[in-house]
């Protein structure tokens, strides 16, 4: 899938910079195809997300950003060309929805922080149906992924772990015939794969204990 120039030079740029900030490692890479639309369904925990996700996949990534960032014409056409597109906050997620599906529909990746907002306490949130909404509408896998930073939160110069998983497809989320109970079951099947990822780094750097 070709990338936007802009997108691979500023790529190239930023990785060795996070690679000085961060010490970030990845799991599961592989778990991501190099072609056909995918869903990224990942938790949420800091504005560095974006970036920890995308340099950590050679695929270009297409992200919902809140529409205040589009108000400055130079910051707006700048997002834009990395991929990002606006979400009214407040408006309903029928437009994210449809723009989401758009991009699915050119066999892109479609990055959706499943549980809609950023944790303050590093803990999960309860997740969002718009990742399962679009999976079912639009017939694609969802790809979970975690982010596991060492004390819940993401801060410079402190490990944190990018968990890929492998892709969930529709049979798999049980979503049959499209209603709220069934949007919400899947979301829920996506999030206990995020958690489950979380609670395999977090038990490993515990020296192998189980955790809640």
């Amino acid at each position: 899938m070709k990338r936007n120039p802009l997108y691979v030079v500023g790529r190239i740029v930023v990785i060795p910079i996070f690679k000085l900030l961060f010490f970030y490692k990845v799991k599961g890479r592989h778990n991501v195809p190099d072609e056909g639309a995918f869903i990224v369904a990942s938790n949420h925990l800091s504005n560095y997300d974006p970036v920890l996700l995308a340099l950590t996949q050679k695929r270009q990534i297409f992200y919902m950003a809140k529409a205040e960032l589009f108000k400055n014409k130079l910051l707006a056409k700048l997002i834009r060309t990395l991929g990002a597109f606006p979400v009214e906050r407040g408006a309903g997620d029928g437009k994210a929805i449809n723009e989401g599906e758009k991009i699915v529909s050119e066999g892109k990746l479609l990055g959706i922080f499943i549980e809609g907002s950023r944790s303050k306490t590093g803990e999960l949130l309860r997740p969002r149906s718009g990742a399962a909404i679009v999976s079912y509408q639009m017939n694609v896998p969802v790809i979970p992924v975690c982010i596991t930073p060492k004390d819940k939160k993401v801060k410079v110069f402190r490990k944190v772990t990018i968990s890929w998983g492998k892709p969930i497809t529709v049979e798999e989320l049980g979503i049959k015939n499209g209603d709220r109970q069934e949007y919400r079951n899947a979301s829920n099947i996506i999030m206990d794969k995020i958690k489950e990822m979380r609670n395999e780094e977090l038990s490993l750097r515990n020296g192998g204990r189980d955790l809640a």
